[in-house]
């Protein structure tokens, strides 16, 4: 049963699910807009603006928090400079998904996220 499990697994096991999310959250960070599908948009939402919240306070405590869920220095100066204070008085949803169609190749459900 999976009574209480809000994890999505993505038909992968756990370490390369979380190097996978670690490296598609510092590119949308790095790029602000990014073409995937459907069912990793809607992960990769959550754990995005996870980030950003953590964000809003720029101070040493929150880049050292930051530096346990993205893997690039660069991707957690961004968040910090740039990120962080835009979205300082949202009080959420700081990302859009965008459904575009189906893939050529296999048929997948693709999606555009993109910061608001």
């Amino acid at each position: 049963m999976r009574h209480r499990n809000k994890t999505k697994i993505l038909d992968r096991k756990k370490a390369p699910r979380t190097a996978m999310l670690k490296t598609m959250a510092a590119q949308l960070i790095l790029h602000e807009k990014m073409k995937t599908t459907e069912a990793k948009a809607k992960v990769i939402r959550s754990y995005v603006e996870r980030l950003v919240t953590k964000s809003r306070p720029n101070d040493l405590a929150a880049r050292r928090q930051l530096m346990r869920y993205v893997s690039m220095p660069n991707a957690v100066k961004k968040l910090l400079e740039v990120l962080g204070p835009r979205y300082k008085e949202r009080a959420g949803g700081y990302t859009r998904i965008t459904k575009t169609g189906a893939r050529e190749g296999d048929g997948a459900q693709m999606a555009h996220i993109e910061f608001v």
